[in-house]
């Protein structure tokens, strides 16, 4: 497994992401001690790292006590904050002293009774009713109920009401009935069936049926407007907007409240990053990151199985069902793995592989500090694989044309070795033989003189790996000039388009789309983005000495040789311009000096004689 034990507490929380999240802070002995949420992880627990004076005497103690941190990322504020709740319930950490309060968020009950209730409640009693929730809003629940008792005629009333209390005539209608807000069920004016339909619509409505149940009101809404009952179609048309406008549920909890485990996996080299989730009651209860160091080849259905071994030993036997990317290479008597396409479940496998992608890339990360050199091998492996190259690309080399509306055509080469700028072999080059703005000749000029004096001066340092920034029309010149140099085979040229940032390469139609957060993409963005700087820095360098240039020998006698002896004297043109007759005699005949002076400064009449 992946040991970070270099690392000092202030580089862990230094690498924290710019996420939304939980935070968890251990003391020496392992022991969680304190759970927080954060909308920015990275900003949150920098705040606990400042000087001491700094910090009220009760953080002060937590910090003294802070021997490890780590981190679950999650999509939205409000999934972390439920996330903190389900975890300080699990772990009862020492110093959330403020959350001790046994406050609980807000679930929504729809009673076990004849006529069922829907209300709003912290309690979750066993047995009352179906629960569903928890919802981090009280807002948004709140919203839902009104929802439902403008769009439903529910009793709001806490009678108990019965069959037989109604045979009774035990009850008289209230407000709500008068106003039509509820049917009278207290006085049979509702039946069973139909109330129970008001019902079961809105357990479909929380769990999570919302498309399905807009669906049926846009067909109902159709069908009322055919038949000229507008006022219904009215009704759901409202009702669809409100579902769409404000209808939405975390999937950190789920509605079916449902027991699972979740396993994801990322590889990366020899290398895998796993993500676990437990899922108990439909809430996370627990999430944790373990990485694996294959030192021989294994088959990622195995490293899947041993991910799963060390999860049981740590937190006993597994769910019923357990939330998989793909299966393993064993079975468990009792458990199902199941590999999700769709809804909640394969919303929660997508949470589990975006831990499992942020604790890689923070392992990367901390590898960057501690063993910068392994960092960069491991990067350079990336992009080896990625390429499919035979030989790892320790030497890199990109070319970028700069032609600027057609003025001053310049091309840039830069190095990259061991997968770091090499600035003291950047190459400038100015374009000889191609006449106007032609990227595809110019790279291909450039590209020839590049490696024909390399195959001159230094034949045994040729790159590995060439990147052309530009598309198949830029690729293909340079592929032609390095076929002419007879030196194509020797090495790998690729093309980086700067639109979705896809690889091209020789003979293949179908363009490579590296993962955006890949460390590949990155080292090939890196290097492209240099070339384009390199190159556009020259370009703006010669188009200053052209603007220099053409002032000065517009004007009529005025020469190279004169152009370059005033500018040596004064420094610039606006110096020049300053300067009086007199002064400017003694580097030019006096009508010189003063028609450059009277260029330079129009406004300003001549000096008489």
């Amino acid at each position: 497994m992946s040991d970070c034990n270099k690392l000092t507490l202030r580089d862990k929380i230094a690498l924290f992401p710019h996420s939304p999240g939980v935070y968890r802070y251990y003391d020496a002995s392992g022991k969680v001690i304190y759970v927080g949420k954060a909308k920015d992880l990275h900003k949150r627990v920098a705040q606990y790292f400042v000087p001491p004076e700094r910090l009220n005497v009760k953080t002060r103690v937590l910090v003294s006590k802070i021997a490890d941190a780590q981190f679950s990322v999650v999509d939205t504020e409000a999934d972390a904050l439920l996330l903190e709740n389900n975890l300080i319930k699990q772990y009862k950490p020492r110093y959330n002293i403020l959350l001790k309060d046994s406050k609980t968020y807000p679930w929504i009950v729809i009673t076990n009774e004849e006529y069922p209730r829907v209300f709003l409640t912290r309690r979750v009693e066993k047995g009352r009713g179906t629960y569903f929730g928890p919802y981090s809003s009280v807002s948004h629940a709140n919203y839902l109920l009104d929802f439902f008792r403008r769009s439903y005629p529910l009793r709001s009333c806490k009678l108990n009401i019965t069959g037989e209390a109604i045979l009774r005539h035990k009850f008289r209608p209230c407000l709500d009935f008068h106003i039509k807000r509820c049917r009278g069920c207290c006085i049979g004016a509702v039946s069973k069936e139909e109330y129970s339909f008001y019902i079961n619509e809105i357990a479909r409505l929380l769990k999570g049926g919302v498309n399905e149940i807009i669906n049926e009101y846009e067909r109902a809404m159709k069908q009322a407007s055919s038949e000229l009952r507008f006022e219904d179609a009215l009704v759901c048309k409202e009702r669809i907007e409100s579902l769409r406008k404000h209808y939405s549920k975390s999937i950190i909890s789920s509605s079916s409240g449902a027991d699972c485990d979740v396993f994801s996996l990322v590889f990366d080299g020899q290398d895998a990053f796993g993500n676990f989730l437990r899922v108990r009651g439909g809430a996370i209860i627990q999430s944790l990151n373990l990485g694996f160091r294959m030192n021989i080849e294994e088959e990622q259905e195995s490293v899947l199985s041993t991910f799963i071994a060390e999860i049981e030993s740590k937190f006993g036997a597994l769910a019923r069902e357990v939330i998989v990317p793909f299966k393993p290479d064993v079975e468990i008597d009792g458990v199902e793995f199941r590999i999700p396409v769709k809804g909640d479940k394969f919303s929660l496998l997508g949470l589990s592989a975006k831990n499992a992608r942020e604790y890689l890339f923070n392992t990367l990360k901390q590898k960057e500090r501690t063993d910068p050199d392994e960092y960069r091998r491991l990067v350079l492996e990336d992009l080896k694989k990625s390429l499919g190259m035979k030989d790892l690309p320790v030497h890199i080399e990109c070319f970028d044309n700069s032609n600027i509306q057609g003025t001053n055509p310049v091309a840039s080469c830069v190095v990259f070795r061991d997968g770091v700028p090499s600035k003291a072999d950047y190459r400038k080059f100015k374009i000889k033989t191609v006449v106007g703005a032609n990227d595809f000749a110019s790279m291909k000029e450039v590209v020839n003189r590049r490696y024909s004096r390399m195959l001159a001066e230094h034949p045994d340092d040729l790159p590995q790996l060439i990147v052309i920034d530009g598309g198949e029309g830029q690729l293909k010149f340079a592929s032609e000039a390095l076929a002419e140099l007879g030196i194509l085979d020797r090495l790998m040229v690729i093309g980086l388009a700067k639109r979705m940032e896809l690889v091209i390469r020789l003979n293949d139609p179908v363009p490579l789309f590296l993962d955006r957060n890949s460390h590949a993409l990155k080292v090939l963005m890196h290097i492209r983005d240099e070339a384009h700087r390199f190159g556009i820095t020259f370009h703006r360098s010669l188009r200053s000495k052209e603007q220099v240039r053409s002032i000065l020998r517009e004007i009529k006698g005025v020469g190279e040789q004169t152009e370059q002896r005033l500018l040596m004297h004064y420094g610039s043109v606006s110096r020049i311009a300053s300067a009086s007759v007199e002064d400017l005699s003694e580097m030019v005949s006096r009508p010189l000096a003063e028609r450059i002076l009277s260029t330079l400064n129009p406004e300003l009449p001549l000096e008489e004689e």
